[in-house]
């Protein structure tokens, strides 16, 4: 333990023991090891850098592909998000590549998928994971009239929130949707608005519903994500090459400085 001699107008008054290591702690040690996450089995794990809070009040609709704005990311931030489940043969897999590396994503979830497997629905929440929304059955919303299209919504919210939470309802516990195939129309995007509901598009994909091999979806989307530099993923976590690909993309992520915010509703 250090110790320094100090003289006090002029003269020695004695010994004082400074301990520098206190000092050192307090100063930036100690907020250190408070924000760390450990991985459990993964001292190298990409982890979650942060959580962001998100409101509709002031971000109403986010990603740039449909929207001017998107979330209030820094540079090389990202948020990981998988529409379409949960799927039997891939979400168990895609959830499984998330917590080997201590990765929180959120998940935009099908009413009828739910329905037929709930218990992944609440596997999904129990592990940290946003449950946000994306329809019943998958319409193109802007082809309905808009009575149909907001009954298709609650309908979807309903079925997410009796098997994630155990009670049925058209207000969602976290107010996130994402329209499929991005058809909205502005009077559906007013209605989400008043409701509170933040809608997700996305600033880059993965074009997974195409068909290809996990490799090229690798490198296809860290391509993409390099010239977007931050913003909002969208994958699919009932497409097989996408579940065996995330391995991959976490690690690529890792290794080239990415950071995972894990978005959560305000409130």
């Amino acid at each position: 333990m250090p110790t320094v001699t100090v003289a006090v107008n002029g003269r020695g008054l004695g010994i004082v023991m400074i301990r520098l290591f206190v000092f050192a702690l307090i100063a930036g040690l100690l907020p250190s090891a408070a924000s760390a996450q450990p991985c459990p089995g993964n001292d190298n794990a990409l982890g979650t850098e942060r959580v962001l809070k998100v409101d509709a009040a002031t971000t109403p609709r986010v990603g740039r592909k449909h929207f001017p704005d998107t979330l209030p990311l820094r540079d090389k931030e990202l948020v990981l998000t998988f529409d379409d489940g949960p799927w039997p043969t891939t979400t168990p897999k895609v959830l499984n590549a998330l917590k080997a590396e201590c990765v929180r994503a959120t998940f935009f979830l099908l009413g009828r998928n739910v329905d037929a497997h709930p218990q992944l629905a609440r596997r999904a929440l129990a592990e940290g994971h946003t449950l946000g929304h994306h329809t019943y059955s998958h319409p193109l919303l802007d082809h309905l009239p808009l009575d149909k299209a907001e009954a298709e919504i609650n309908r979807g919210i309903a079925r997410d929130e009796l098997a994630a939470y155990g009670q049925s309802r058209s207000e969602p516990t976290t107010p996130f949707f994402r329209f499929p195939g991005f058809a909205s129309s502005q009077p559906l995007l007013d209605r989400m608005q008043a409701r509170g509901i933040v809608v997700f598009g996305a600033d880059v994909w993965a074009s997974d519903w195409l068909p290809m091999t996990p490799e090229a979806e690798l490198q296809l989307l860290l391509g993409r994500i390099a010239q977007v530099g931050r913003g909002i993923v969208l994958l699919h976590d009932t497409k097989a090459q996408t579940a065996a690909m995330l391995p991959a993309l976490l690690r690529a992520l890792k290794t080239r400085g990415y950071r995972i915010v894990h978005v959560v509703a305000a409130g």
